[in-house]
């Protein structure tokens, strides 16, 4: 039986902040970013799918390591197939998504504001009729805010009003985000793969400012931080089918989660029930084949499973990141 990681306690690694997938561990310069199998969905934890952290830690380290000419990323070290010590920088609180497609179903979605009658994307006006799915003139930048409680949608001039950010900074993002997506684009392409939309997060680093200069908004070195071009952070379609699909007006082939939340809103309340319904052990164990799949595809890898047991692995593994 395939072990997964629900969580950790390491009481060496300094103070922990639990996230929905990652536990946090905060030192003074770095941060121990532990990516565990745990699966959010309706602001839960619904399940645990073997060898997901794994999965979306190597294909996050492939990415930066494919990007690091275009900025400097956070990752210091991975001495773990689940781990990522990161440089501690100042989060800059601007989500950059950068669309390629006229789709999505939330509200912050390209396609449900287009087909509410928006037009104006920043530096884009799109024209009437355009189809759900249909590629885009040319990849936008259509940030979102990024807060405690729901993103929301703001022009560039809002953003810099807001104080959210400094427009030479948010200059600085938006370019970057749109060399990371086209070398995104120009990887998945060759791996069979459509990007179609991603979001990057960013942070400063100000390790060798002043202290008097620390709290400058506008100082500081950007620095990629987080994650880059996993399926949980980016919208991936099989590049094969996809012109016959969209022809026909069919969905595009994607890597879908949706199914194991279909089976928890047909089985109970997940956003009222206090006690949710195990999982299907056959929907679990499809989804982790579909996140192996995905590795293997984008980075054209075998992938091999960590060793087990996971805790023992991971207390041997970073021995030397103790505080």
């Amino acid at each position: 039986m395939t072990e997964v990681l629900k969580e950790t306690n390491f009481s060496n690694l300094g103070e922990k902040k639990t996230g929905k997938v990652r536990d946090i561990y905060i030192q003074p310069e770095r941060l121990v970013l532990v990516t565990t199998d745990r699966h959010s969905s309706f602001d839960r934890i619904i399940a645990h799918i073997p060898h997901k952290g794994q999965v979306l830690n190597q294909i996050s380290a492939f990415w930066f390591e494919q990007t690091k000419d275009i900025i400097p990323n956070h990752v210091l070290a991975i001495p773990d197939p689940n781990v990522t010590i990161g440089k501690k920088c100042t989060m800059v609180p601007v989500e950059a998504v950068v669309r390629g497609y006229v789709t999505g179903v939330t509200g912050t979605s390209i396609w449900t504001r287009y087909s509410k009658g928006k037009r104006d994307f920043g530096d884009i006006v799109l024209p009437d009729g355009l189809k759900k799915n249909q590629k885009l003139p040319h990849p936008i930048f259509d940030p979102t805010t990024k807060e405690d409680t729901h993103d929301r949608t703001l022009s560039l001039k809002e953003m810099v009003s807001e104080g959210l950010v400094t427009a030479e900074i948010l200059e600085q993002i938006q370019k970057t985000a749109l060399a990371l997506f086209a070398r995104g684009e120009e990887i998945a392409k060759s791996r069979g793969l459509i990007l179609v939309d991603t979001k990057y997060e960013f942070g400063l680093d100000k390790s060798d400012l002043s202290e008097s200069d620390k709290s400058d908004l506008s100082k500081g070195r950007l620095v990629l931080i987080d994650e880059i071009h996993t399926p949980d952070s980016s919208r991936y379609w099989q590049a094969d089918s996809y012109e016959e699909r969209f022809s026909k007006g069919e969905e595009p082939q994607y890597f879908d989660k949706e199914f194991l939340r279909l089976w928890f809103r047909e089985h109970c309340d997940p956003y009222k029930d206090a006690t949710l319904p195990e999982a299907p052990k056959e929907l679990v164990q499809e989804l982790s084949r579909r996140y192996i799949q995905m590795f293997e595809q984008i980075t054209g890898k075998k992938f091999v499973p960590g060793e087990e047991p996971i805790i023992p692995r991971m207390e041997k593994n970073l021995s030397a990141y103790s505080v």
